[in-house]
């Protein structure tokens, strides 16, 4: 089994990054591979809502010169990712916005039923709204969520300070040890339970 952890520090080895290296060691050590994939330094653009994925072949993004599409088809073939971000004014940082905004609207449907969960990192407050914000497009995707003792905050300012958060360290580790029990009892779950019955979609708009 593979997951995809996702970078969205400008700073590669900042407290984001240590806080996903505590994941990826736990996960590693349950015997799951993790491909971390940085993205908070590229020049990512932001999703224009021109419809092009939804009838382009594979539902790639209209803009081919960035990593995008590239992440996305390697989170549509893993089964399960991670979400990481630094908080910027109480809120997920610009680039890993714009990542994720191209990377769900194009992929979501590809993402149902795997298991997926975030992470934040903050000097002092606002990292649970990060978390919430990194939440939002996993439950719109439907991925399922591995729970924790705690919300997934590590807290820090200069790099490798949340290693000194004892508590935010723990709760991150158990959320990766949670995440490595989830995708093996969905893996072992697939041969004898089916997923749940699909309907088609209602869309209701409110302004008539």
């Amino acid at each position: 089994m593979k997951v995809i952890a996702i970078n969205g520090s400008p700073n590669q080895d900042g407290n984001t990054g240590h806080a996903l290296q505590i994941m990826k060691k736990e996960l590693e050590r349950q015997g799951i591979e993790v491909e971390v994939i940085w993205v908070g330094r590229l020049n990512i653009h932001g999703c224009i809502a021109c419809g092009y994925c939804s009838t382009s072949e594979q539902n790639r993004c209209v803009y081919q010169n960035d990593i995008v599409n590239e992440t996305a088809a390697k989170m549509r073939e893993a089964d399960g990712f991670i979400l990481a971000s630094p908080t910027y004014y109480a809120g997920i940082a610009g680039t890993m916005k714009s990542f994720l905004d191209r990377v769900f609207f194009t992929s979501s449907e590809y993402f149902k039923y795997k298991v997926a969960t975030s992470v934040a990192v903050v000097r002092r407050a606002g990292g649970v709204d990060v978390v919430h914000q990194l939440n939002n497009y996993l439950n719109l995707a439907e991925t399922v969520t591995p729970p924790s003792q705690y919300w997934t905050v590590g807290y820090g300012m200069n790099p490798g300070e949340v290693l000194r958060d004892e508590e935010g360290i723990q709760t991150i580790r158990k959320n990766a040890r949670c995440m490595a029990w989830l995708l093996k009892v969905i893996e072992a779950g697939k041969e004898h339970v089916p997923f749940p019955e699909e309907e088609d979609r209602a869309m209701t708009n409110f302004i008539r």
